[in-house]
């Protein structure tokens, strides 16, 4: 309800300045610091004072007198130096929101409205998935409820990298190390924890390549292999790679993921996309032949930075010189090169289809559908043509990301290489202590670092699968000490795991995309502060105090309430400032969410919403110290609060469910 009063206010004061002054200004609006200044404040007077040469205040107050009323706006003054605060009308704007919160999300779109697509995920699936990854996963996975929330038309993809290096790696190991045959490597990839099975082989392939640089002629022989499809090396990677996919899909399923199609890179090799791609590049002059220097014999693409001179001395970074090579002087195709041409099927531009097969179904029921090489499954929707793309990729794949988007403008492609987002987020450590308990060897140069980095080639790092069961064991703990009444009985193990999940969602999902998380398991699980638990147990709370309320209510209570709801009762008598101010800042911020799910999406960053809902949860458990809901002697009052109480308990399940969290009836 906010955002809808802020968004009429914003209408009415552009329309306002355009008639009255014949002029336009951004028009700005903030949240004041506190409730004695308004709801709403605009700094516009202060850039419309320079364009018409007058003092700002005069402006400001001017517009105050003049303005036309605002529905949902109860006055408007003027503040400082010409800034215009605006007070919402309280009895009004309670019962709007209470209405908008039984409402929900926005109305599904129509079947052919525009399509986002997001991206996320996208592990190699060489090994089990470990806890950077489900960064990626969550965040990207939450980022596609929000946007579903606001309207929009949603595709999830989930890349998967079945023809890359590190796939190779693996079937590298079992051709060599092992050595396995077909058969007994697919024996294996059908028994449980094949993932982790093929950690361990993992890290000592990368070993075993360290030791002596001329195996690398053997991974180079076994990646082109895969490539173009040929013998065991091609089969192998096939069985490999299909089982992990499963592996991880099953581990993201207890983290409630869902996908709507995993876009495999061998099919983008086998029907022939990337040989279409290429061809547009040679026709666009965007890639060419180099024929001396360290690319001899390899398509590269020029970019823009190319040009620049590095100063003396200065050498160019030989990721960046890397990965501008499109295609190899052995023939084989870069993972960016493959990339273009995978984004030029995302947005339609590429003359292709795949095929699609269903591939996994997910708890909910929810069909995750797979690009095929050969034949189609019957029902599978549209996918790709999108309007507009976010790629949820760690930051250290910015530069290959630019890559893309060049390629897309070489190709003349400007309006989509404009749609092609690159959600970055930093990388997941491990505090210290986390380290140790986990059994690592802390070298003494990093034992006073704030965190310790984690590496998948050295077998360094929280496996997913590892990190969800121990946290469900010390939820567990944790709920049984709380509560031993609880242990044992029905819905005990669902309360368990959804506390579980709750800390590791919110855990990965409060930081600020930027920032490098250090993930300690005490810390996630707390029951204080701004963790998943504590917004869950303030749900918790709420439902005792709406399950006791309705036990208790007799017909003078039920009245109420129905009289509260229709504006019968004078509410403001109760919110008026300042007496009042604390209900109004409760009901102001429970009436918030949209506005926050607004600045998420501005802002791509899911963690505004995680700290909306600690706040929410947070001052709700201010309101319950300071107000006798239940034994309130003004039966009137008593509606109130139990309305409020109502509504705040809908907001807070509303922003946990956008942030793939459960809310428990106890715990």
């Amino acid at each position: 309800m906010y955002k809808r009063v802020e968004d009429r206010i914003r209408k009415a004061l552009r329309h306002h300045i355009h008639e009255r002054y014949k002029t336009d200004v951004p028009v700005v609006t903030e949240r004041p610091p506190k409730s004695s200044m308004g709801e709403v404040a605009s700094p516009l007077c202060f850039e419309l004072a320079k364009r018409l040469k007058k003092p700002p205040r005069a402006l400001a107050q001017e517009i105050a007198n003049s303005l036309k009323p605002i529905e949902g706006v109860a006055r408007v003054e003027v503040a400082g130096g010409g800034y215009l605060n605006l007070f919402f009308d309280r009895p009004a704007f309670f019962r709007a929101a209470c209405e908008e919160a039984g409402r929900g999300a926005a109305a599904e779109p129509a079947p052919n409205a525009p399509k986002t697509m997001v991206e996320h995920t996208s592990v190699n699936p060489n090994k089990a998935a470990h806890i950077g990854h489900l960064r990626n996963a969550v965040l990207g996975d939450t980022f596609a409820r929000l946007l579903r929330y606001s309207g929009r038309r949603v595709e999830v993809q989930n890349y998967i990298d079945n023809t890359g290096v590190q796939v190779a790696d693996v079937v590298l190991g079992f051709l060599r190390l092992e050595p396995k045959s077909l058969d007994q490597v697919r024996a294996l990839a059908a028994a449980p924890k094949f993932d982790y099975v093929c950690w361990d082989l993992y890290t000592r392939v990368t070993q075993w390549l360290a030791e002596d640089k001329s195996r690398l002629d053997f991974r180079s022989q076994t990646l082109k292999d895969i490539e173009e499809g040929h013998g065991d090396a091609a089969n192998m990677a096939e069985i490999v790679s299909t089982a992990i996919v499963h592996c991880h899909l099953r581990t993201l399923d207890r983290l409630g993921i869902d996908y709507d199609l995993l876009s495999r890179e061998s099919e983008i090799l086998r029907l022939k996309f990337w040989d279409a791609a290429f061809e547009l590049l040679k026709q666009r002059g965007a890639i060419q032949l180099a024929g001396s220097g360290k690319n001899a014999g390899c398509w590269v693409m020029q970019l823009p930075s190319d040009k620049e001179t590095p100063a003396e001395g200065e050498e160019e970074p030989t990721e960046l010189a890397e990965a501008k090579i499109i295609v190899r002087s052995n023939g084989t195709v870069t993972y960016v090169g493959k990339d273009i041409a995978y984004h030029l099927w995302k947005f339609g531009l590429l003359e292709r289809d795949f095929h699609y097969r269903r591939f996994h179904k997910h708890p909910d029921g929810h069909e995750a559908w797979s690009t095929d090489a050969e034949s189609d499954d019957p029902g599978a929707p549209k996918f790709g043509h999108a309007t507009e793309v976010f790629n949820v990729i760690d930051s250290r794949q910015a530069y290959p990301q630019q890559v893309v988007v060049a390629g897309l403008r070489a190709l003349g492609h400007a309006g989509e290489a404009d749609s092609l987002k690159h959600f970055s987020y930093n990388v997941v450590a491990l505090t210290p202590r986390c380290a140790r308990e986990l059994g690592y060897e802390i070298p003494p140069e990093d034992a006073k670092k704030p965190y310790i980095e984690v590496s998948g080639r050295k077998g360094q790092g929280v496996k997913a699968d590892d990190l969800i069961d121990r946290l469900i064991t010390s939820a567990q703990t944790e709920t049984e000490k709380r509560h031993p009444e609880l242990a044992g009985t029905p819905g005990f193990h669902e309360t368990v795991n959804a506390v579980a999940i709750g800390a590791l969602r919110y855990f990965l999902l409060r930081f600020t995309r930027s920032t490098v998380i250090a993930f300690d398991f005490e810390d996630a699980l707390s029951f204080e502060g701004e963790t998943g638990p504590y917004v869950q147990y303030a749900v918790v709370r709420v439902n005792g105090i709406v399950r006791k309320g309705e036990g208790r209510l007799n017909d003078t209570d039920a009245a109420n309430l129905l009289r509260i709801e229709s504006g019968e009762i004078d509410v403001m008598k109760y919110m008026a400032a300042p007496a009042g101010d604390d209900l109004w800042e409760l009901v102001v911020l429970a009436g918030s969410l949209d506005a926050r799910v607004e600045a998420a999406l501005a802002g791509q960053e899911p963690a505004f919403l995680a700290r909306y809902a600690f706040e929410l949860a947070q001052a709700f458990n201010v309101f319950y110290h300071k107000h006798h809901i239940l034994s309130e002697e003004d039966a009137e009052k008593r509606a109130l609060l139990l309305r409020l109480t109502s509504l705040v308990r809908e907001q807070l399940v509303a922003a946990l469910g956008l942030l793939g969290i459960k809310a428990p009836e106890k715990m």
